[in-house]
């Protein structure tokens, strides 16, 4: 196959290219910013129409790559190491979801600082979500490594974190191509209710991914990146994660190091690996890149004179809240059991209120869009959520605050069409603004739907901040007038807001329509306040 001279940022977005990538999204940022553009200038990107998007934000990225994953595609986020901050939302969150098609995230650390207001290391956010994370040694591992993670996320349906630091990123080398692979075809999620974070969903889906763990593990333990070199002196034992490997053999010209080494390049990390040259060698040595880590933990396996209990040995359960009862039984302690309450009251589940506007909303929306099938409506947080529930089932996605535009966005770049979001309008200008940006600076195809009900609902009522300002906000932003509709979500208007939905589901560019009808239960309460009003005066 052809070989290239990359850098390592480019070898990254080489291998994306390679390995059938639909699109790419991020946001600019030393040392990051070149994987985006080596695959925006591409010509073969350009023949195979992959995507390659600037968007406005970092969290708005990883929104549109959680979109393209959703329908089936592969598909890559790019961001320096504070930029995951911004993002950490919705890539915390993805653990949870999962995905559909394969999604790699790319977190750029930047250690003494060259370009940086700090040296965060970015693999703590890969272990806080418990997924994969990959660390390249060199610019060939770092293409090898692209194809390898999204093979990784697909087979277990989970994001990859993929962590580079600066001299990686901006040094060259010599990398051999693989043959370059097709893109996947467009598909939604088998389970139409994966990426609904509601607690009852994400309950269920966080105990998978905590299930999972001991697969990832394994993973960890047979990867052909993390290897085991022996060596005759077994006074020192050297652990090397990523390209700190590089600067050990440096100091070998021979490659030749008297000592055993570990190199570690994927997580979680090998424990075998770790306890075999921890026993076989006098004193180790932890050579990595930005935080001690790896080190830290080390130190916890190595106290093998304590018997430690907790989550991790099912003393105590791995997920949910503590209780008295859970902490007494880890101690030790008899435990009184608790009367059974009786059932008095049969349980049901949560729904919108009677009267609420959203109801009128979604029953038009659900008519508009039947002859296009199911799974194209993202929506976000707040009581509208609740419209994923029967008898509606008219929303598909609740992953984080602004995350329905930009999911629509991400997936009507991979060919889902029409796809619509629905966000609130307290929401639209918490996390929204950019999303809409993100779709008119890209004249993406999609139909957002701003439920605008002039208080924000869901956490008691507070003023909304977009009270009296959504239009505005829109035409600001460049959403053209003609496809910018103010409706009336009621009853008698039912076929009237019908024909508007299917209107703007029909058009290829960005439309947006703001059903306007204040919240029931606000209406009720302003009511009763102006009754009393009225009868002090008299």
């Amino acid at each position: 196959m052809q070989k290239l001279m990359l850098l390592g940022d480019e070898a990254i977005a080489q291998g994306a290219i390679d390995a059938g990538i639909t699109g790419i999204y991020a946001y600019p940022g030393t040392p990051s910013t070149e994987i985006t553009e080596y695959v925006e200038h591409s010509r073969e990107a350009k023949e195979k129409n992959i995507k390659a998007y600037w968007a406005a934000n970092e969290k708005t990225a990883v929104e549109g790559a959680i979109g393209m994953a959703y329908a089936g595609r592969r598909t890559m986020a790019c961001m320096k190491h504070v930029g995951l901050n911004v993002a950490a939302d919705a890539f915390i969150n993805s653990a949870i979801t999962g995905t559909n098609g394969g999604m790699i995230v790319v977190a750029a650390d930047d250690p003494s600082m060259h370009s940086s207001q700090n040296e965060q290391d970015s693999r703590f956010y890969g272990k806080f979500s418990l997924l994969p994370i990959l660390e390249p040694t060199n610019q060939q591992e770092a293409y090898d490594m692209v194809h390898y993670g999204f093979e990784l996320s697909e087979k277990y349906h989970l994001p990859v974190l993929m962590r580079i630091t600066t001299r990686l990123a901006h040094s060259r080398s010599g990398v051999v191509r693989k043959e370059s692979r097709d893109q996947n075809t467009m598909q939604l999620p088998k389970d139409l209710r994966q990426y609904i974070l509601l607690p009852a969903i994400a309950r269920t889906r966080y105990k998978g991914l905590l299930n999972v763990q001991k697969d990832l593990i394994t993973e960890g333990e047979n990867s052909p990146y993390n290897k085991y070199i022996d060596g005759a002196d077994k006074k020192l034992g050297i652990i090397t994660f990523g390209i700190a490997f590089n600067y050990l053999m440096e100091n070998f010209p021979d490659r030749v190091v008297p000592y055993p080494v570990l190199k570690i390049s994927q997580y979680p990390a090998p424990r075998k690996m770790i306890e075999k040259i921890c026993k076989e060698c006098d004193e180790v040595i932890v050579f990595e890149e930005g935080a001690p880590m790896i080190e830290e933990l080390l130190r916890g396996y190595l106290n093998n004179s304590l018997k430690i209990k907790g989550r991790l040995d099912d003393t105590l359960p791995r997920d949910g809240e503590l209780n008295p009862n859970i902490v007494g039984a880890a101690l030790g302690l008899e435990i009184s059991k608790s009367a059974a309450i009786p059932s008095i009251v049969v349980g049901r589940p949560p729904s919108l209120c009677e009267g609420c506007s959203h109801i009128d909303t979604y029953l038009a929306l659900n008519e508009a869009i039947a002859p296009y099938g199911k799974g194209r409506v993202f929506a976000d947080i707040g009581c509208y959520t609740l419209g994923a529930l029967p008898p509606f089932e008219a929303i598909n996605s609740c992953v984080d605050m602004g995350a329905s535009i930009t999911m629509a966005k991400g997936a009507s770049n991979a060919g889902l069409l029409p796809s619509v979001a629905v966000i609130g309008d307290s929401t639209f200008t918490h996390s929204g603004m950019t999303g809409l940006l993100d779709c008119v600076n890209d004249k993406t195809p999609v139909t957002v739907v701003i439920l605008d009900n002039s208080i924000t609902a869901m956490t008691g009522g507070q003023k909304s901040a977009a009270t009296g300002k959504v239009a505005d906000i829109c035409k600001g932003l460049g959403v053209e007038p003609e496809h910018l509709h103010i409706i009336k979500p009621l009853r008698k208007n039912h076929e009237e807001n019908v024909q508007i939905f299917k209107n703007e589901l029909e058009y290829q560019g960005v439309s947006v329509i703001i059903p306007t009808r204040e919240c029931i239960v606000s209406l009720n309460k302003r009511m009763r306040e102006k009754f009393k009003e009225k009868k002090a005066a008299v």
